[in-house]
């Protein structure tokens, strides 16, 4: 982080960048419904999976009228049409696999998505921002945030296990909300070089780490590899970097020319690039790029968050002038918790991704005997080494792995506690 002047500032304070004290960056109690005028999208997105088996949904898509966006008036009612329109195109996109894309995207849905994205600072693809952070409800308002008591708003193709996949992330979102608590008490303490501060709120920071990981160890529990692998993980794609649609697509109404946008991607979650800025974590150029990259796929202010965070004085250059044994100690369990978290990713992405994968080679060779490996074999070969986001995903994510264990200090990277 690079040093800027601190005399006289006011206290660092998330107030304008709508996290929230108990949920992060979730969006609190998201709408389910839209003004009676836009009931024709509603009406779509809600029958997505089902049109789309049926391979009805670009003819229903293709029959809806243009509507106007600008009876949208408030924050919620903006993000559940970018969900419902992201939706939607995906399953166009996407309904009859990756050997029969499209080229186009009809004006009766490329406009208003246009005009939406537009509005909330967004691009015109469906994001981890829709797809976890504004697609949530509980069942029991009164109920607690729970695997139990979760639904989701609108669905891709995939059953249970598309519900598994995004509430389990969001819990892995909420689990983050100390931390993110803990944030300014952070920067704060290294202006006003308060040590007892500063290692209070990294161990606030550390066990909410801890949570984060084990909330994503639910994946196993809730989501199924191989429909994770064959079913959904293709209308999680965008049309950058993919080979299925190497052109593009073309936003009629918007511009002539084809956009690219990537698809959904872990990297999108403001989480761990909040994280990576606080503790000094420097990824190399080409990780760098991505994952500065999917900042735009984010809130504006959520991307505001980690920029501003980046400009503040060093936390770790401070650890390391301070030299006490506590303050070190509690930068070190953060930084080790941070690594833990995104080691343990690795195996989840081995397990949804790199094993079906080598599975699906082997069973295009031979006689396909089971409805697993029916599931399997349909998944798109094009993302075989790829993450959805287009990025090759496991040398992607070892390589970030491996320098955010850089970030540890030089005394204690050597220590018997190191991952």
């Amino acid at each position: 982080m690079a040093s800027v002047e601190t005399d006289c500032e006011a206290p660092f304070s998330l107030d304008s960048y709508y996290v929230s004290e108990e949920l992060g960056f979730i969006l609190r109690a998201p709408l389910d419904e839209l003004p009676p005028y836009y009931q024709p999208w509603m009406d779509i997105a809600l029958r997505v999976p089902e049109l789309v088996h049926s391979h009805e949904l670009r003819s229903y898509v293709n029959k809806m009228p243009l509507l106007s966006s600008e009876f949208l008036q408030k924050h919620r009612e903006l993000r559940l049409a970018h969900l419902a329109l992201g939706m939607m195109t995906m399953g166009y996109v996407w309904q009859e696999g990756e050997t029969d894309t499209v080229e186009v995207l009809p004006r009766t849905l490329a406009v208003p998505y246009w005009e939406v994205s537009q509005r909330l600072g967004l691009p015109p693809i469906l994001t981890h921002a829709d797809a976890v952070l504004a697609n949530w409800k509980k069942k029991d308002p009164d109920g607690p945030i729970d695997m139990e008591n979760l639904e989701m708003l609108v669905s891709l193709p995939g059953g249970e296990s598309v519900r598994g996949f995004f509430m389990v992330t969001l819990l892995v979102e909420q689990a983050a909300a100390p931390a993110l608590r803990n944030i300014p008490i952070v920067i704060d303490g290294v202006r006003r070089c308060d040590t007892e501060a500063i290692e209070k709120a990294l161990e606030g920071i550390s066990r909410s780490i801890q949570d984060m990981t084990d909330a994503l160890k639910l994946m196993h529990e809730y989501v199924e590899p191989s429909v994770f692998y064959g079913i959904m993980r293709i209308y999680l794609s965008g049309w950058k970097d993919n080979p299925s649609m190497p052109n593009g697509l073309i936003y009629e109404g918007v511009q002539t020319q084809p956009l690219e946008y990537s698809g959904g991607s872990a990297a999108q979650s403001s989480l761990l690039h909040c994280f990576d800025e606080l503790l000094g974590v420097k990824h190399e150029d080409k990780s760098s790029s991505f994952l500065i990259r999917m900042r735009n796929y984010m809130p504006p202010a959520h991307k505001k968050l980690i920029e501003d965070i980046s400009l503040q004085p060093s936390l770790r250059s401070f650890v390391q002038q301070q030299a006490t044994e506590q303050l070190t100690q509690s930068f070190h369990l953060c930084v080790t918790k941070l690594l833990a978290l995104r080691s343990y990713h690795i195996n989840v992405v081995s397990r949804f991704i790199t094993v079906p994968a080598a599975r699906a080679r082997q069973l295009r060779n031979q006689s396909q005997d089971s409805e697993e490996g029916e599931v399997i074999s349909r998944a798109p070969t094009a993302l075989e080494e790829r993450g959805t986001g287009g990025s090759g995903i496991m040398t992607f994510l070892k390589t970030v792995r491996n320098h955010t264990k850089k970030a540890l200090l030089s005394e204690t990277s050597k220590g018997k506690n190191t991952l």
